[in-house]
């Protein structure tokens, strides 16, 4: 059994990580966020400490530190994702190995800054990669690597996950803290790409904005049309006024079907980081090079064939 601490208690991916911790017979010390909305825990570790001055938190992870068994073995890491390198750091130099959401930190330098952190401490920093775990993005990868090494697949990946007016005024609509809507909602897609078609050969942005983002990316294995959007306004009529979401993925015409099995992934996540097989530094680099060329590209026309299909009515 180990001793987890999580930073960011009241974000909306927080449960996952209490659940994930508790389901694999793991146990919720301490948590610390600035919000006080944490009733959640009450259901999944009512035990665990609560804080909500960062001070504090780690003053009592240290006083932890003092009797063998009680000390923290994981930080987990839900902050805004402004705050991610500041909290990793701070849980490595703990003495802890650290979990964290994506995107792990925005720039392939705070990588390299972290990595010295870990070579500092002689601890880990993981990072949430779900997809990788997801039985149609498995399969999907074995049919890619089995078939002709010379084709490349035509990819068309649609995601559009609707949200309030809140959005935009939470740190998540402020590019400053988030990095901006390809970084916070999309990151983990093109991790998803790179782990099932290679290396990126190509990143080209064709439409960025405040609420939908839309390019073309080039890897070993495919050729792919991107568009992410939370404006619900963007829905298929198909889907409009039944569901919130709507995520499509069609390889050379062919619909992957993966809306479902989302649940449980980040419980198979942990149980891989516990069993020593863990996403890393490195492993993450690819998407966070992605996003990064992204947000600092300007905007082109698209060429021929390149541009995802509901750019046409932007």
């Amino acid at each position: 059994m180990k001793n987890f601490a999580l930073i960011g208690a009241a974000g909306y991916i927080a449960p996952r990580h209490m659940r994930a911790i508790k389901d694999t017979g793991n146990v919720l010390v301490s948590a610390y966020d600035i919000n006080d909305s944490v009733g959640i825990i009450d259901s999944i570790s009512p035990q665990s400490e609560f804080f909500t001055q960062f001070e504090r938190f780690i003053e009592h992870a240290h006083q932890l530190k003092r009797n063998p068994g009680t000390e923290l073995d994981y930080v987990a890491v839900c902050s805004p994702n402004y705050l991610h390198h500041s909290h990793i750091a701070a849980g490595l130099r703990l003495g802890c190995d650290v979990i964290c959401e994506k995107p792990l930190v925005p720039t392939p330098e705070i990588l390299d800054e972290l990595a010295l952190v870990e070579k500092e401490t002689g601890k880990r920093v993981y990072n949430i990669l779900q997809l990788r775990h997801h039985k149609a993005i498995l399969d999907l990868k074995t049919k890619v690597a089995n078939e002709s090494a010379n084709e490349k697949y035509d990819v068309e990946l649609t995601y559009i996950t609707s949200r309030g007016n809140w959005y935009m005024e939470s740190w998540k609509g402020d590019p400053r803290k988030s990095f901006g809507l390809a970084t916070n909602i999309g990151v983990h897609f093109y991790d998803m790409l790179h782990f099932i078609f290679g290396k990126l050969q190509r990143n080209v942005v064709h439409f960025a904005s405040e609420y939908r983002a839309a390019g073309y990316l080039e890897y070993e294995k495919a050729r792919v049309r991107w568009f992410l959007s939370i404006d619900a306004n963007d829905l298929p009529e198909s889907v409009k006024g039944k569901k919130p979401t709507y995520r499509s993925i069609t390889v050379n015409g062919e619909e992957i079907e993966f809306s479902e099995g989302f649940t449980d992934l980040h419980t198979v996540s942990y149980q891989e980081i516990l069993n020593g097989r863990g996403y890393g530094i490195e492993d993450a680099r690819h998407c966070v090079e992605t996003v990064n060329t992204i947000r600092s590209s300007k905007v082109v026309v698209p060429s021929a064939g390149e541009g995802h299909p509901f750019l046409q009515s932007l």
